[in-house]
């Protein structure tokens, strides 16, 4: 039972790392947003940056975060042999979910949504994310 708590609480952990950087990258990215017309998601602004281009620098930023995340947690988060690289999907999905709820609560609130509110950008910015601690906790 206690083997189970823990892989639970540090599933957890990696979920609120991820959820946190792409919070903090969202607010870090805000007051940019309307200058460079990269990460806003309005009508003028769509056709800023094809998809591609921004899932890879979504991806980018994921892998950045994950290695600044390194400096802070230097041991991986799921230390079971067996569940190791089960974080690379699980961990995205849960962040991926989250960021659609702050999306969601940010444009029932009338505020702007960016793209990383949206599943798919989330997904791949948690991806690189988790991908960069995996390769480097391995």
């Amino acid at each position: 039972m206690e083997v189970i708590l823990e892989i639970i609480f540090e599933f957890l952990l990696q979920v609120i790392a991820e959820i946190l950087f792409e919070v903090l990258l969202r607010v870090g990215v805000t007051p940019f947003a309307a200058v460079f017309h990269v990460f806003a998601r309005h009508p003028w602004t769509r056709k800023a940056l094809s998809a591609v281009v921004t899932l890879i620098l979504y991806f980018g930023l994921g892998f950045l975060a994950g290695f600044l995340s390194l400096l802070i947690f230097p041991h991986s988060f799921v230390r079971s042999s067996k569940l190791h690289g089960i974080s690379l999907i699980i961990t995205p999905l849960l962040a991926g979910l989250a960021m659609v709820g702050i999306g969601r609560l940010r444009q029932s609130r009338g505020q702007a949504v960016m793209r990383l509110d949206t599943f798919g950008y989330a997904f791949v910015f948690a991806f690189g994310m988790a991908l960069m601690r995996f390769l480097a906790t391995t």
